[in-house]
């Protein structure tokens, strides 16, 4: 037998192992084999709890009769949306360009010197009002010449008309030949002509007077001076005095695909004009609304549409002229049309275009559906989705067929936060944040905070 001296270890560890066997009989004496209350073993209260916590057969955690996941713990939070039944506008959009009613430029019709220009430049001017004076000295002083001449010649025929009575009565006592009564005749003839000739000059002459005074042809805005007072102006001048147009109404420009042209012409026929409105070239702002007023007479063969010219009102001078914009047009209205947010539609490598739709039974159904016309955030539904289903806006990357999911309240509804606690901007009545304005990071911590909780519970039944 080995002297005991010569092993040092052996002592501790028989000390050792001593505590160990005290430790593991204290703890199994601690566990309760029988539950005080209700008689029941350990065993079987472990497992009522399993089978209350996860669904009971298939022993699965979530799942329900089928097995499938899905508790409500761990189903997934989604925003929805119910599907409605609204008119919905086909709308046509294109881009456009200004054009004014009417443009003129204002030239003379006299040649002389330009006196004067008592307009501003850019100001708004009425039909008939003076915008420039040219010298109408010369002017008079023809006028005042035709005047005379029609005078002087005006008194020879009213002289060579007396004669003819005489001679016509001397003619009837045969005291004269008739030949010298034809001759006389026809001088009045011809002085008849000459003061005509002369009434004629006499016109013009007034008329050449009133040209010193150019007018405005039409209303509008006058733009910049041309021409300055003191320079020679003419007839035949190419820039003229002024640029004049008609800012109200005013017209837009746009083109639309000849595809669309049948529905439009129908409209225009039956006297019908669609609504037209212009917006901004971010399309943040409609600047005008007003309506079709004519198409063109033939289709651009090289891109396949026509041309059409809308009216608007511009009492503001909201649209100005060869301004760029966005144009909106109505061309027919579709009723009673089923419609979701286009936010829920989806697209799908097998099945196409798809919506989620949430059943009675919080579970997810995937809807193929056949798209229609789209206005603003809507988009009609022709066929897979009645008025009432709920739809998934939000939250479509994390569901699946069959999966349960957590609908979460509409905006601006939730619990009650306690009495005097304000709400935090972004933040549901509760003081929690809204699912619908997290980010997703934010509802990934979220449903890993859900499942962690769920977790704890799960240990604390277990025991």
């Amino acid at each position: 037998m080995a002297d005991p001296k010569r092993r040092p270890w052996l002592i501790p560890a028989i000390v050792a192992g001593t505590i160990l066997v005290l430790g593991v009989g204290w703890l199994f004496w601690r566990s309760p084999t029988t539950n005080p209350s209700s008689g029941e073993s350990s065993a079987k209260a472990s497992d009522k709890a399993g089978k209350g916590q996860f669904g009971g057969k298939g022993g699965k955690a979530g799942a329900g009769k089928g097995g499938k996941a899905g508790a409500f713990s761990n189903a997934s939070p989604v925003a929805v949306a119910p599907a409605q039944t609204r008119d919905v506008n086909v709308i046509q959009t294109g881009l456009g360009t200004v054009n004014a009613l009417r443009t003129v430029t204002v030239k003379t019709r006299a040649d002389g010197q330009l006196d004067s220009v008592p307009f501003a430049e850019g100001q708004i001017v009425k039909q008939g009002q003076v915008l420039a004076q040219i010298d109408p000295v010369p002017y008079q002083v023809a006028l005042e010449q035709a005047e005379g001449q029609l005078a002087r010649d005006a008194a020879t025929l009213n002289n060579a008309r007396l004669d003819l009575e005489r001679y016509q009565t001397l003619l009837k006592q045969d005291s004269i030949a008739s030949q010298q009564v034809d001759q006389q005749a026809a001088l009045v003839k011809q002085l008849e002509g000459t003061v005509k000739i002369d009434q004629a000059n006499l016109d013009t002459a007034k008329l050449n007077l009133s040209y010193t005074k150019i007018v405005a042809p039409i209303g509008g805005r006058v733009g910049l001076r041309l021409v300055d007072p003191g320079n020679q102006i003419h007839g035949s001048d190419s820039n003229g005095i002024a640029v004049i147009t008609q800012l109200d109404p005013i017209t837009v420009l746009f083109t639309i695909p000849q595809d669309v042209l049948p529905r439009v012409m129908q409209r225009l026929n039956s006297g019908d004009k669609p609504p037209v409105e212009a917006w901004d070239r971010e399309n943040k702002q409609v600047l005008a609304k007003g309506y079709l007023a004519t198409t063109d007479n033939q289709i651009d063969v090289s891109t396949g549409t026509v041309k059409l010219r809308a009216q608007f009102p511009n009492p503001q001078g909201q649209l100005f002229p060869n301004q760029f914009v966005n144009v909106r047009m109505t061309v027919y209205t579709l009723k009673n049309a089923v419609t979701v947010p286009t936010a829920a539609i989806q697209r799908s490598s097998t099945q196409g275009t798809i919506v989620y739709v949430v059943q009675d039974d919080d579970t997810i159904a995937v809807r193929p559906v056949k798209t229609g016309p789209a206005e603003g955030e809507n988009t009609s539904i022709e066929s897979g989705v009645k008025a009432g289903e709920r739809v998934v806006t939000d939250g479509v990357d994390r569901i699946r067929e069959g999966m349960k999911v957590e609908v979460a309240p509409p905006q601006g509804q939730g619990k009650a936060a306690p009495q005097g606690t304000p709400p935090q901007a972004g933040a549901s009545p509760n003081g929690k944040k809204r699912y619908q304005d997290m980010t997703p990071e934010e509802r990934d911590a979220a449903k890993q905070r859900r499942q962690g909780k769920q977790g704890s519970a799960d240990k604390t039944a277990g025991k």
